[in-house]
């Protein structure tokens, strides 16, 4: 029987949902976090960045989206990029906005970077497109 979620996952649980979307957030839930091995990886990640650093005072949805989603194409990290240009675009920001802010990484992380990120914005959008629907 699964143990019932703390207070500070629940509160995870709900801003993850806020970020990316109900549908998404289900389908990861079903197809991922289902597995014992990633189960706790999401309580984790769902009790320390979306119950805590996500939810902090100072910053807003919007901007925390943007930082993310630059330190993931800045370091590489597209699988978790596709996740983040999704609450990016969940939360205000444009197609061109989000591009526009990955071509500006060029001189600064370099073209295979940025190449990968742009990849993965074509890739993230369109699915997003598709699944709208």
């Amino acid at each position: 029987m699964n143990k019932p979620y703390s207070p500070l996952r629940v509160k995870g649980r709900a801003m993850r949902r806020k970020l990316v979307g109900d549908a998404y957030a289900d389908k990861l839930d079903q197809d991922l976090y289902a597995d014992p091995i990633m189960e706790k990886f999401a309580e984790l990640t769902q009790e320390m960045l979306f119950g805590t650093l996500w939810a902090r005072p100072g910053l807003d949805l919007k901007t925390r989206t943007l930082v993310t989603l630059i330190s993931d194409a800045a370091t590489g990290r597209t699988t978790e990029l596709k996740v983040h240009l999704r609450f990016a675009r969940n939360h205000g920001w444009s197609e061109d906005e989000l591009v526009e802010a990955l071509l500006h990484l060029l001189g600064y992380v370099g073209a295979p970077l940025v190449r990968e990120a742009v990849i993965a914005a074509k890739e993230t959008f369109a699915e997003m497109r598709a699944e709208a629907s």
